[in-house]
């Protein structure tokens, strides 16, 4: 069981402890024998896509690919095991706690792939039924050609203040699952005072990370709040001012754990893309459009500050997994 893990402590002075430990088999000829795999993620969408690409061109084997939001994800990988049909040969999300969940219910492999050991063990399961893909971070950030350094909110209760009235947009946990951690930490920690305030601060929900990201793009929102700064850091790559705020109170950082799925129709193929998801090919790839690899011998996205820099707020995911479909519906009543 995940208890109040501090990801968070170890991340901020990575002091992350390896279990080292043997590989286990892949049977590449076997995997290409069956040709395909089918990858449910919560990956963004082109990051996903480009996994995909590379991991097609390098063995043969077709990813079929399903992406939405990680709340969306999980909703219809849980439909279809309850239903009693595998569909998904390996599930990517953004929600440690769901991981944890499903694994204890025997719906998952344990797989310990090559470079398992590089991988921070609050970032995985000791035994291999999940390991992180990437690390989110999860901050407030804006459009620093329309925000005055002056007028920069510089913690999250500052997000409450009146001036910041209909400028603010975020993402609904209800599709994505980076938002149940996020939501569910700051609602128990400040009280959901916090985000009544939100709300009659006129903040705008949208689906996901990158509806908000778009908003900014478009000058119809001017903060995003709790939001995926891979989304900011990806646009300032091509162009927009975007700015990434680092509250003194602190940041979240979440693991977006990948599992190879019991039962699913490609098991062999299944266990060659989750080893290629943390190849030194893959992992790379995060950095170099501005998130965090979840290899601790990867280096961090330039021109990010090291996680050993920064406040790291800890995630309770014994909580949000118990507590998920309260703060969905307690955030909805809020803004509805």
């Amino acid at each position: 069981m995940i208890k109040r893990i501090n990801l968070l402590a170890a991340l901020a002075a990575l002091t992350f402890a390896s279990s080292a430990s043997a590989q286990d088999a892949v049977d590449v000829a076997k995997a290409k024998a069956e040709g395909k795999v089918v990858w449910y993620t919560s990956t963004p969408l082109l990051q996903a896509q480009k996994i995909s690409n590379q991991f097609e061109k390098e063995h043969g084997i077709k990813v079929e690919l399903f992406r939405s939001g990680g709340s969306a994800v999980l909703r219809r990988f849980q439909t279809e095991v309850d239903a009693g049909r595998i569909a998904a040969d390996v599930l990517t999300t953004s929600d440690p706690a769901a991981a944890a969940m499903l694994a204890r219910k025997g719906i998952f492999v344990a797989f310990k792939p090559k470079h398992f050991d590089k991988i921070p063990d609050a970032a995985k399961d000791k035994d291999g039924y999940f390991v992180a893909q990437r690390l989110n971070m999860m901050t407030n950030y804006l459009r620093s050609d329309k925000v005055p350094v002056a007028d920069e909110p510089k913690t999250w209760d500052d997000l409450t203040n009146p001036k910041y009235k209909g400028k603010l947009v975020i993402g609904d946990p209800s599709f994505t699952s980076l938002l149940v951690s996020v939501v569910g930490m700051i609602s128990k920690e400040r009280g959901w005072g916090f985000y009544e305030k939100l709300r009659a601060n006129d903040t705008m929900v949208v689906q996901g990370n990158q509806q908000a990201s778009d908003m900014l793009k478009r000058g119809e929102r001017l903060i995003a709040v709790g939001a995926l700064d891979s989304y900011a850091a990806e646009d300032r790559n091509a162009g927009h001012p975007m700015k990434t705020l680092y509250p003194s109170d602190g940041v979240f950082v979440i693991p977006s754990p990948t599992s190879v799925v019991k039962g699913g129709p490609n098991p062999n193929a299944a266990k060659l893309l989750a080893e290629f998801i943390i190849s030194d090919e893959v992992q790379k790839i995060f950095p170099n459009e501005g998130g965090f690899a979840a290899r601790s011998d990867i280096a961090a996205p330039a021109g990010s500050p090291p996680l050993s820099s920064l406040k790291i707020l800890p995630v309770d995911y014994d909580y949000t997994e118990k507590e998920a479909p309260r703060i969905k519906k307690r955030f909805n009543e809020i803004f509805q």
